[in-house]
């Protein structure tokens, strides 16, 4: 692996094992030491309510599967790819969203496409499919590119040193945020957004905070009605939120009926084109652009900022990503081009989604009583009722499915390399029918956006850069992600 410049300052670095004489060790990313003995029934549910991935223990990360049993409530954690695509694509019809997790996302989603089910979200699925087909996708990649280069260019300082970055500490965890935001808007509703986008990072933390953390009484399975203490303290922001979605939806209205010949034809008004009987309800497209606003654009924006963080303690990937973004942008100025000439740009990003998968939980539960029998033998019977936890944080961190499955390795996701991987053991954007429809717009988002980033700058560690993931819907970091932003 070559290095060809000089990327880093030993005393800077917040990573461990670096022998000045040898090549660094790869780099073991924070994440809670999975449990050797089984949680008591209150010990669950505190630890759910404070961090659900502290919850997993050994067993979680070493066997294909496990039956188990909580409050006279049977699940299945299934980690065997096998197991995973019988549930998810080969007898999918047969499971239905998971309870807790509806309990958890309806009441900020409503209708939207993660939550819906049945006939709204084939309908829904059906009028969004157009947008991000991957060459309507590739028709963002201009607007990505410029939305991107505005952002960085923050990080310069203005006046008599214009050029040099100010090497202020930034909360890489919140820059991103607003960078995907600002590009989500600029992409999808053409800028015309309403709302102040300096308030957008920390109107997101607040609502996840509080509307996407677990309540006891979703484990206990209480109707919807039962008020959650946590969610009536979040309902101040949902409402600013969808107060947001419906100035936008009636000026962009505004401008179909005043100026048709003007509007732009892109996702919003796609949508509102399919508001009718046989179609779309307003309230269905107020939920799937609270959707896309409120949650399409968070994943990446974590994903983006858990790669930055273990590209500032793996110098040498990061060396590789710079070489290639300095050679792909000097000889390609069409950013549609870079996800497909940017291998190692992309493996970073993947590897990042990897030990920090921006969805960790995926659950379903089973309409009917079902059974598999895997190619050796196995089988496993599914009673009617079951639960179903496809969880990407212990899949990706499996030991029978990965080589140092705790360290960032990003060579693994390099073409050459890929072959290795089953498609069911990966499950950044899901798999199956629902599949992250923006799964190609969120990859092409994340090459463009890290290599205006990488190739500027470098984000290096400070003393108080002690990321903790936790699960609030995403996979964030606790505290935000201090990191000194400098010119290259």
């Amino acid at each position: 692996m070559r290095v060809s410049k000089t990327i880093y300052r030993v005393s800077d670095l917040c990573t461990k094992g670096i022998i000045m004489d040898a090549t660094p060790l790869p780099f073991e990313a924070p994440a809670p030491i999975p449990r050797t003995t089984p949680p008591s029934r209150m010990e669950i549910i505190r630890t759910v309510m404070r961090n659900p991935l502290e919850l997993w223990g050994e067993p979680s990360f070493t066997l294909p599967w496990i039956m188990t049993r909580f409050i006279n409530e049977r699940s299945l954690i299934v980690n065997d790819p096998g197991l995973v695509r019988h549930v998810l694509v080969d007898n999918a019809a047969n499971y239905r969203m998971g309870t807790i997790r509806q309990l958890i996302l309806r009441p900020i989603l409503r209708d939207g496409l993660l939550t819906a089910e049945g006939e709204t979200w084939r309908r829904s699925r059906k009028a969004m499919a157009p947008v991000f087909t991957p060459r309507h996708s590739r028709g963002f990649a201009e607007q990505m590119l410029s939305r991107s280069r505005a952002f960085v260019a923050r990080y310069e300082t203005s006046g008599p040193g214009e050029g040099q970055t100010d090497d202020r500490v930034h909360d890489v965890a919140r820059d991103m945020t607003e960078l995907t935001f600002e590009i989500l808007s600029e992409t999808l509703f053409s800028g015309e957004v309403a709302g102040r986008e300096s308030e957008f990072a920390q109107d997101v933390d607040r609502l996840l905070s509080t509307m996407g953390s677990v309540d006891p009484l979703d484990l206990l399975k209480a109707p919807r009605w039962v008020p959650r203490l946590r969610r009536l303290m979040g309902r101040r922001v949902l409402a600013k939120f969808r107060g947001i979605v419906k100035q936008t939806i009636e000026s962009r209205e505004r401008g179909m009926r005043d100026h048709p010949d003007t509007v732009p034809e892109d996702f919003l008004t796609l949508l509102l084109r399919q508001r009718g009987p046989d179609g779309l309800s307003i309230e269905e497209i107020e939920d799937n652009i609270i959707t896309f606003i409120g949650a399409g654009h968070e994943t990446t924006a974590r994903a983006l900022a858990w790669t930055l963080y273990c590209l500032a303690n793996s110098p040498l990937d990061l060396a590789e990503v710079e070489e290639e973004v300095d050679r792909v942008t000097a000889s390609e100025a069409d950013p549609v081009h870079w996800l497909e000439k940017m291998p190692w740009t992309r493996a970073v990003f993947e590897e990042a989604m990897r030990l920090y998968p921006p969805a960790p939980s995926i659950n379903r539960a089973a309409i009917k009583p079902d059974r598999w029998e895997g190619p050796d033998g196995r089988s496993v019977d599914i009673p009617e009722g079951t639960t179903i936890l496809i969880m990407p944080w212990t899949l990706h961190r499996h030991k029978m499915l990965w080589d140092r499955p705790r360290h960032f390795v990003p060579s693994r996701f390099l073409p050459e390399n890929r072959g290795r991987i089953d498609r069911f053991q990966y499950l950044p954007f899901g798999v199956g029918p629902r599949i992250c429809i923006g799964a190609t717009f969120a990859l092409q988002e994340a090459v463009i956006a890290l290599a205006v980033l990488l190739g500027r700058y470098r984000f290096e560690c400070v003393p108080e850069t002690r990321p903790w993931p936790v699960q609030k819907l995403t996979t964030q970091p606790q505290g935000g992600l201090p990191m000194r932003v400098t010119r290259r």
